[in-house]
């Protein structure tokens, strides 16, 4: 009998990288294929790349060239580029990068076993040429959902099971929308261990700020059904994960195609509800967007995280409409004053971008007295840079680089100082960890409702006794470091309790 293929996934970019790198998991192992943590023990290494920013892009080109320096001493075969650089590029990626013996778009997903196998046995599969994905669906949300033979990365599920429909699906859900038979399990495989998984809600964007290229390589906006995403919620939980985040390229646009744009504010309650889940964290909001109605909900639901991952950008007008976006600081400052009126204690973070074309001395300041006020508890900066294929990159009034480095390391100095600040208001308070690794030299470590995975800072315990990975613990914050808190444990959440 001859050994197993083996594949290993290296993922880059975001947390909507990670759910679809799970999802070619499940199609391979359903094939037959051996999944492998090291690109040095696997046949072929798939690389899921990211195409969002240069410096991304880069890393995703470094990532390809460290995988195929295995071929001359591993075990490896075959090197394949997946993901958005590769859809982004296609042929053109193909031919600057010949190191990879693949490069693959979002339209081979559902083939990948037979791709991979072509490629390791020496065949070759055309580069796909690149293409608007927005131009692929209708231009009414309303007629999306019929266009099953879109690719849609992360909304793949396997066949439904034999039984009635779930009865927890939202009443109102629009008439046709319930699937006919039982509940379909997610056609994934975990790549980890780990206590917190995210869960795709959507694909692609409908909106069109100037600066970003995002819908023209994922497409126009499209949501899950409500009955695939509760499943997968199941099926993780199953797997032994507490929390899930809810990721896409706009989380507040969720339902609109499917005919009710409330439709999170229905679905919330019922992931919470889902046994074995203790938190469900949403991420990517539009500030535009918002509703009352979320932010009670956001606020006010059991076991949902008071969590507001606010893409705001910039806080000067005129900036923000040149970016194609609304609002302005007293706007925003009126948005997080109604979140915190709620909940006092709620996590915001968002993401700015400094040295835009046209950016102005005063619009920077204007930014700056936002920061100032807005006592945000994670901020990230970046420098503009061109995106081809974007409105923005055509703008008159670019500023010289070294004058864009010049505020972008101004800005980070603030954002740096003001988050620590924020940190050290909690100092006294407890706060709910969720229990992530724990280990003999750097202790029990793991995040509180205002933290999300990798970008917000942790929380380290002064105490490791009775607590392991997946384990919630009330603590007291008693020190600060950076943006990191330092945290007493008071025992689990539920000793606490009681």
């Amino acid at each position: 009998m001859s050994e197993p293929r083996t594949v290993a996934l290296v993922t880059l970019g975001c947390a909507r990288n990670e759910v679809d790198s799970e999802e070619l998991a499940g199609r391979l192992a359903a094939d037959g294929w051996q999944l492998v943590d090291d690109a040095a023990a696997a046949d072929v290494a798939v690389v899921n790349t990211c195409g969002f920013v240069e410096a991304a892009k880069k890393d995703s080109v470094d990532a390809l060239l460290e995988a195929n320096d295995l071929k001359a001493h591993g075990r490896t075969q075959a090197v394949v580029a997946v993901g958005c650089m590769a859809e982004r590029y296609g042929k053109e990626l193909a031919e600057a990068l010949p190191e990879a013996d693949g490069v693959l778009g979002f339209d081979d997903y559902a083939n990948i076993s037979d791709r991979l196998q072509t490629i390791l046995s020496g065949g070759i599969h055309a580069s796909h040429t690149p293409r608007d994905r927005r131009k692929l669906l209708p231009i009414s949300p309303s007629d999306r959902q019929a266009a099953s033979e879109v690719a849609l990365p992360g909304h793949a599920q396997a066949a439904p099971e034999p039984a009635s429909a779930p009865q927890d699906l939202p009443e109102d859900l629009p008439e046709g929308l319930a699937p006919a038979s039982g509940p379909r399990a997610p056609l994934r495989r975990r790549l980890d261990d780990s206590p917190v998984a995210s869960v795709k809600l959507a694909s692609g964007c409908d909106r069109r700020c100037s600066f970003c290229a995002i819908p023209s390589f994922r497409g126009s906006f499209i949501s899950r059904r409500p009955s695939d995403v509760l499943g997968e919620t199941r099926w993780l939980a199953e797997q032994g994960v507490k929390e899930i985040m809810l990721v896409s390229e706009n989380n507040t646009s969720y339902g609109k195609d499917l005919g009710d744009i409330r439709l999170l504010e229905t679905l919330l309650p019922e992931l919470a509800a889902v046994d074995g889940i203790e938190r469900v964290r949403v991420s990517y909001l539009q500030p535009a967007e918002m509703r009352p109605g979320l932010i009670d909900v956001l606020t006010s639901t059991p076991k949902v995280a008071p969590y507001f991952d606010l893409s705001f950008q910039h806080s000067a007008p005129g900036v923000l409409r040149a970016m194609r976006r609304f609002g302005d600081t007293e706007h925003f400052l009126e948005l997080l004053e109604t979140i915190r009126s709620k909940a006092p204690e709620a996590g915001v973070r968002s993401n700015f971008i400094v040295g835009f074309p046209g950016e102005s001395e005063a619009d920077l300041e204007e930014l700056e007295r936002f920061l100032g006020a807005a006592r945000l508890d994670a901020i990230g900066v970046f420098g503009y840079s061109d995106e081809e294929g974007t409105e923005a990159a055509g703008y008159a009034d670019k500023l010289d680089e070294d004058v864009v480095a010049e505020r972008l390391a101004r800005v980070s100095r603030l954002a740096e100082e003001l988050t620590a600040q924020r940190a050290e208001e909690r100092l006294g308070s407890t706060v709910h960890v969720l229990v992530e690794s724990v280990d003999e030299e750097e202790g029990a470590v793991g995040r509180a409702a205002h933290q999300a995975p990798e970008t917000d800072g942790q929380v380290v315990l002064t105490s490791q006794e009775g607590l392991a990975p997946g384990t919630f613990a009330a603590a007291k914050v008693v020190d600060t470091e950076g943006v990191d808190l330092v945290a007493e444990p008071l025992g689990t959440t539920e000793e606490a309790r009681r």
